[in-house]
């Protein structure tokens, strides 16, 4: 019986895009200046926020910024994934993460994952009035302050907790429906500009579903 040998090549199987969609690097920053990946289909994992390491293969916070590309709706695999064709839409035009991923030796992607991220400040600086909103943001909804104040809520100073909680639920909403109104820009991209709604994230913290929040 001939043994099965291990790949030396990629073989665009789609087993790695399968996974979720990869982190973006400095030497990414020309895909999306040049409009070779809309900032619609890119999402923000803000410093702070509890995220999958996949290296480490556990739940941490994250200590920058780091943009990733969208899954689609409901599936892990990568948004630029074509799951009919079981190949990737952008493969000429790929990240770096993509490039270095090699699933038989990931001594590669190893050494690079957690090297030059991005961040959005390298992206909206230039912009005026905009990144000025983003850090307005970033400085109410904390994820260092959400943290904390979950932990009140586990220590049953309950009330000003969940007040101060809600408050940040509903600006973190009402922020990113402002923006879409006022600006017209496409409601795809608030998840870069603002990371992923704090109703979604929240729960990351180990908030029970006993725990109220004044959210309303």
């Amino acid at each position: 019986m001939k043994e099965k040998t291990s790949p030396s090549e990629c073989t665009r199987c789609g087993t790695c895009c399968k996974k979720g969609g990869p982190a973006f690097h400095h030497e990414d920053m020309e895909l999306i200046e040049k409009g070779i990946i809309l900032i619609k289909y890119l999402y923000t994992i803000r410093k702070g926020e509890p995220a999958y390491d996949n290296v480490r293969g556990c739940l941490l916070p994250v200590t920058s910024d780091i943009i990733k590309i969208k899954s689609r709706k409901n599936i892990r695999s990568c948004i630029f994934f074509d799951e009919r064709e079981n190949n990737c839409t952008i493969y000429e035009n790929r990240p770096a993460e993509c490039r270095a991923m090699k699933c038989w030796d990931t001594q590669e992607i190893e050494s690079i994952y957690s090297q030059n991220r991005l961040t959005r400040k390298e992206l909206l600086s230039d912009i005026k009035g905009l990144w000025e909103l983003v850090e307005t943001h970033e400085s109410r909804c904390d994820y260092e302050k959400v943290g904390n104040l979950v932990n009140l809520l586990d220590e049953r100073q309950e009330d000003d907790a969940a007040r101060m909680l809600g408050e940040m639920l509903r600006y973190d909403t009402d922020i990113r429906s402002l923006v879409v109104e006022k600006s017209s820009i496409d409601p795809g991209m608030t998840d870069f500009l603002f990371g992923q709604p704090l109703t979604e994230t929240i729960r990351r913290f180990g908030l029970s579903k006993s725990q109220k929040i004044n959210d309303s």
